[in-house]
């Protein structure tokens, strides 16, 4: 090992701080600026995405790395690998554990959300840097759980001197696919309320931005439909697992964002072409967005016992069930802000929202 590839888990560490930092700074910037009217908010939204992106690649990398090469310094590696197992499996290993499945998450969310900056460059509507402060957020909140309770780089000295091994029950190809396309439903999903949720205080939720939602639902409803299909299988295959469908926490916990994403897509489909289902779609993208993050809290905290349960800590579900409540107070008190009309489309910077955001982000 060479002497700089000691200090790799300590660099994904300190990745992952400064990707938080840039996830909490960027959202307090973009209002700033969109109080002050300055037209480069927008640019300066995308900029703060590809960073803080680029930053959870490279943690993510690092312990892609450290799986490699076996690094049992790392406690994550020395409990869910070995250095008998095939490359492919020590990817997936990755997240085949509490803290890597987490940091998988992000990454994609932060994916999702660079993807949003991208296609929206050029727009000149308060509704997108607004969705990406939004995002920002989101992801925050995941990272400062993620550093404080979940972190994948933590050391044990002296090393291991070789791995716990990944559990059997994981050593599939269900294992590679799976979780990924999960994560990349949720991601889409979250990205498509986060835009209603944008539209809340910035001018109300109109065909447009129920076009906008069905976007970004849409290739998000499909990764999470080809996601629970691909568990089915691999609970097949798997005898202990029950067949295609237990009905168990863990099936359910995706099964129900899937349920409210299904009829999301249909409210926003009439919202786009006649005006109407507005409420409607609102209500479900919420409803999509808190499901979502539920789902997480299930399966990981070990709340509820299931036979898929595999990166599960009770430990932790205390912090876990505040990251909850703390996205479900900041979309409350979005839609309490709308609904007292102190937002509207032409007074976007007004104090009381700008205080309120300020508010928000200091209790994260």
């Amino acid at each position: 090992m060479h002497n700089l590839d000691i200090f790799l888990p300590e660099a994904g560490f300190l990745a992952l701080l400064l990707s938080l930092g840039v996830n909490v700074l960027t959202p307090l910037a973009t209002w700033c600026g969109m109080g002050l009217h300055w037209r480069g908010v927008m640019r300066l939204t995308t900029c703060g995405a590809w960073t803080a992106f680029t930053l959870l690649l490279l943690a993510f990398a690092i312990l892609v790395s450290c799986f490699l090469t076996s690094d049992f310094s790392v406690v994550y590696v020395a409990q869910h690998s070995h250095s008998q197992l095939s490359w492919g499996l020590k990817l997936a290993a990755v997240w085949g554990g509490h803290e890597g499945s987490l940091l998988l998450w992000a990454l994609l969310l932060s994916g999702w959300t660079v993807l949003f900056a991208w296609r929206s460059r050029h727009e000149s509507d308060a509704l997108f840097p607004l969705t990406l402060s939004i995002l920002s957020l989101i992801m925050a909140s995941l990272l400062l759980f993620i550093v404080l309770w979940s972190d994948p780089f933590l050391r044990i000295f002296p090393p291991a001197m070789e791995g716990r091994d990944l559990n059997p029950m994981l050593q599939h190809l269900g294992l590679i696919l799976h979780p990924p396309l999960l994560y990349l439903g949720y991601g889409g999903l979250m990205t498509a309320a986060s835009v209603a949720l944008a539209s809340l205080l910035c001018g109300g939720f109109n065909a447009a931005t129920a076009w906008v939602c069905w976007r970004w639902a849409l290739p998000g409803w499909c990764a999470l439909t080809l996601g629970i299909i691909l568990g089915s299988w691999w609970a097949y295959c798997e005898l202990g697992w029950g067949g295609w469908w237990f009905w168990d926490p863990v099936e359910n916990a995706s099964l129900l964002p899937w349920l409210a994403a299904s009829a999301l897509l249909h409210s926003l489909y009439v919202s786009r072409q006649r005006g109407s289902f507005r409420h409607w779609s609102l209500l479900l993208a919420i409803l999509t967005l808190i499901l979502s993050l539920l789902g997480t809290l299930i399966v990981r905290s070990g709340i509820l016992l299931s036979v898929h349960a595999f990166a599960l800590d009770n430990v932790r579900a205390v912090p876990l069930f505040i990251l909850f409540c703390r996205v479900k107070s900041g979309i409350a008190c979005s839609v309490r802000l709308a609904g007292t009309g102190a937002v509207s489309g032409d007074a976007f910077g007004r104090r009381k929202v700008r205080n309120a955001h300020s508010d928000d982000a200091a209790a994260l």
